[in-house]
C-alpha cells in the first residue's frame, strides 16, 4: 500500500465531493434521521461505487500506456468542465431525499438505511468522483490505494455532512468548492495530457 496514493487520492475525492448532490442529499436525510442509520447506508452505497471504479480504472490499465493518458486527461478535462460550468444541484438532492422518505411508519435502522443505500447509489452513477475514482486506478497500479484513499475521502464527506454539514455550507459557498474542485482536475487534466504526449 501506498501512503502517498492513499493521501491525493483521499484529498481530490474528499473536495470533488463537497459540491455534490449526494452530500446534500446525505445532510437532507441526516437531519431528519438518526445520523448513524444514515452513514451506514451511505457508507455502504460509497463502497460499492468505488469498488465498480477501480475495478473500471483497472481494465483501462489493460490498454497502451499512451491511451490511458489521454483518456485520463480527458475524463478529467469533462470533470473539471463539469464543476466549473454546470449549475448547483443542491435543490434537486434536497427533492430525492424527502421523497425517499416520505412513507409512513416508524424510521428503523433497517429503513433508514437501506433508503440512504439506494438514494446515494442511485444519485452517484457516472458521478464525478465515480470518474475520477476510476482514473487514479488507472493512473496508479495500485488498486488497493486508490480504493482506500477514495472509500476514505467519501465517508469523511458523509460523516461532515451528517453531523455538521448545515453549519459548514453556511460559511463556505458551494460554488467556491465547485470551482476550486474544477480547477484542481483541470491541472490533472493537463498533467496527464502532457504524459500522453511525452509518452
Amino acid at each position: 500500500m501506498d501512503f502517498v496514493v492513499v493521501g491525493i487520492v483521499f484529498g481530490v475525492i474528499f473536495i470533488s465531493e463537497l459540491p455534490d448532490k449526494s452530500l446534500f442529499a446525505s445532510l437532507v436525510l441526516g437531519t431528519r434521521y438518526r445520523g448513524l442509520y444514515v452513514w451506514v447506508g451511505v457508507a455502504a452505497a460509497f463502497l460499492v461505487h468505488v469498488v465498480i471504479a477501480v475495478a473500471a480504472g483497472q481494465v483501462l490499465t489493460l490498454l497502451p500506456h499512451r491511451l490511458v493518458e489521454a483518456i485520463v486527461a480527458a475524463l478529467f478535462l469533462a470533470g473539471a468542465a463539469f464543476l466549473l460550468l454546470s449549475r448547483e444541484q443542491t435543490q434537486e438532492a434536497e427533492g430525492i431525499a424527502e421523497g425517499a422518505m416520505a412513507t409512513r411508519g416508524a424510521p428503523s435502522f433497517r429503513r433508514v438505511a437501506l433508503t440512504s443505500f439506494g438514494v446515494v447509489f442511485v444519485g452517484e452513477w457516472g458521478d464525478i468522483t465515480q470518474i475520477v475514482t476510476a482514473n487514479y486506478a488507472a493512473r496508479y497500479a495500485d488498486p488497493i490505494s486508490v480504493g482506500l484513499g477514495a472509500v476514505l475521502g467519501l465517508w469523511a464527506v458523509a460523516g461532515l455532512a451528517i453531523g455538521v454539514g448545515s453549519k459548514l455550507l453556511d460559511r463556505v459557498p458551494v460554488s467556491v468548492v465547485r470551482r476550486v474542485t474544477g480547477v484542481i482536475l483541470l491541472g490533472f487534466a493537463a498533467y496527464s495530457a502532457y504524459s500522453a504526449v511525452r509518452g
